[in-house]
């Protein structure tokens, strides 16, 4: 298994995930289904790793 992220990694991957979102829904002409998609894809493919870890640390 590999090693799980440290708070600060969950802190600044979240963060940066956050930033990214707000980039794209701030410049784009218009929010349509393709981008909501994505936004939520792209949401699970960063949370389900910080989730993962935060239980890993209750499990310690």
């Amino acid at each position: 298994m590999k090693k799980p992220l440290s708070r600060s990694q969950c802190v600044v991957l979240t963060l940066l995930w956050a930033s990214i979102c707000a980039l794209v829904f701030t410049t784009a002409a218009r929010i349509d289904g393709p981008l909501i998609v994505s936004i939520l894809i792209s949401g699970a493919l960063v949370f389900i790793p910080v989730i993962r870890s935060v239980k890993s640390w209750k499990n310690r």
